[in-house]
């Protein structure tokens, strides 16, 4: 996979991930609670709250686009605290990905990545994608999936999967 599909597959968890917010929040609106809740709201007390969940997942996408392709990410403070700041963050990164063209990724295998975090040391950019960049997205997506699960919230398998590209036979 290249690293342009495997950003795109990105783009389509964080849809989701943003999906699944949206359904947190009809969960939250039917059982009559404040929505909110969800935002602070963590699998065991010494990890990330469902804030820094979604955070880190939009980092992780954003910083592999600009690494992969030679762009400069867009700037995000952390400093969402609400669900709708949440979805908002997704879609600023949502927007950042799908600005950038395939052909920018040419190349990218090969680029030197060297996040600020590596302290001056860098990694190939193919190595970067797989060692780092991929699971640490899905660790992140993954987590705020089961938060919302730990919670109520009706998701299933083919949510998190999401939309598949099926054809008529």
């Amino acid at each position: 996979m290249t690293a342009y599909q495997n950003v795109q597959q990105f783009t389509k968890m964080l849809k989701n991930l943003d999906s699944w917010i949206e359904t947190a929040v009809a969960h939250a609106t039917k059982k009559g609670f404040d929505p909110e809740v969800f935002a602070a709201s963590r699998l065991a007390p010494d990890q990330y709250p469902l804030v820094k969940q979604v955070q880190s997942a939009c980092d992780s996408a954003k910083f592999a686009a600009a690494y992969l392709s030679g762009q400069k990410a867009p700037a995000h403070p952390d400093t969402e605290t609400t669900i709708a700041q949440l979805r908002e963050r997704i879609a600023s990164c949502l927007r950042f990905i799908e600005r950038v063209p395939a052909d920018d990724y040419t190349g990218a295998d090969d680029r030197k990545v060297s996040p600020p975090w590596l302290q001056g040391k860098w990694m190939k950019g193919s190595d970067y994608l797989t060692q780092t960049a991929t699971p640490n997205f899905y660790f992140h997506v993954t987590t705020a999936y089961a938060i919302l699960r730990h919670n109520g919230v009706d998701l299933g398998k083919m949510a998190y999967i999401g939309s598949l590209p099926l054809q008529d036979a």
